[in-house]
């Protein structure tokens, strides 16, 4: 449990750090609210009228977005696998075929159902 002593408590001095600066912030912050703070930003002009439920997105840009995480996971377990490939001989081979393969049924699916398709 030592070992892990240095690593707790730096966990709690950051938790402890964020919680105390929104409390401060809140409690020592200018309290001056106006319409142009509370409304939404747009590069500068005037923000175009949404919904009141806020609008609906594409399907489209979820899915996207889903793709966008699963291969940035996927990279992120690549690098290690990569550093380390002459120690885990071939079953480091094997269970990185396994990972990709899996990925891959992934992205065909997405693709065969027109997620890549942009109309």
């Amino acid at each position: 449990m030592e070992l892990y002593t240095p690593v707790l408590v730096l966990g709690l001095l950051a938790a402890g750090f964020a919680v105390f600066s929104v409390i401060m912030s809140a409690v020592v912050g200018p309290k001056r609210y106006n319409r142009a703070k509370v409304d939404s930003y747009e590069c500068g002009i005037e923000p175009t009228p949404q919904p009141v439920g806020g609008g609906r997105f594409p399907v489209k840009y979820y899915i996207t977005a889903m793709m966008f995480i699963v291969f940035d996971i996927e990279i992120i377990f690549l690098y290690p696998w990569a550093v380390n490939f002459d120690q885990m001989a071939f079953f480091g081979l094997a269970e990185m075929v396994i990972f990709i393969a899996t990925v891959f049924v992934a992205y065909a699916y997405v693709w065969r159902r027109g997620g890549l398709d942009w109309d």
